[in-house]
Parts: C-alpha cells; structure tokens; sequence
C-alpha cells in the first residue's frame, strides 16, 4: 500500500471544498472537512470537465456538487447521486497522521 499526505488538517475549513494535486499525483483532489472527518475524491466531474472543487458542499447529506449541471457525488463513497453524471469518482481512504491529512493510494 501506497500512501501521500495531501493537506493539513488545521487549513481546511468546515464545509468548504479545496482542491489539491499531491507532488507525483497524476491528477487533482477535492477535500471537504466536515467536523472531524476529512473527504477526499477525484476532484473532476465524471460528466463532464468541471472541477467539484467549485461546487458546494451539503453537509447533511454528505454530498457534493457539480458547479456546470449540478450533479451530486457521496462523499463517502464517489458514487453519484443525482443526474446528468451515472459514473463515480474515485474515493480514497483517508487518516489523520499529526495534523496531516493522508490517503490511501488504490493498487499501488
């Protein structure tokens, strides 16, 4: 299992999305902290190019959504939620190291 740290956890601000791109990461994130949990997805809509980072946040739904044509993703899991977009984004699986926000790389 690979691993990278991709934001600290005292920089992000409730509800509020942030995009990244980790140094080596090949494509960028979203993360939105909600309380004392951190999301983090592929932060590019998989309906179309529009970056989730510029959506907003429903926290009581745990979703986010799409700035161009108002798709919905979980925040949990990537699945999407609402129309026009079917696909899921990727979700990782994120743990606090410090005040380090990490995630899990899938199959590396």
């Amino acid at each position: 299992m690979s691993e990278v740290c991709v934001a600290s956890f005292a920089a992000l601000e409730e509800a509020l999305p942030v995009r990244v791109t980790p140094e080596g990461f090949k494509k960028s994130l979203v993360l939105v902290r909600l309380g004392e949990k951190v999301y983090v997805l592929d932060d590019m809509c998989t309906h179309a190019e529009a970056s989730l980072s510029e959506g907003e946040c429903y926290e009581e739904d745990l979703e986010i959504e799409c700035p161009l044509h108002g798709a919905t993703f979980d925040l949990s899991t990537g699945e999407a939620t609402c129309l026009p977009a079917t696909a899921a984004v990727q979700a990782y699986k994120v743990f606090l190291r410090e005040d380090e926000v990490c995630i899990e790389i899938p199959g590396e």
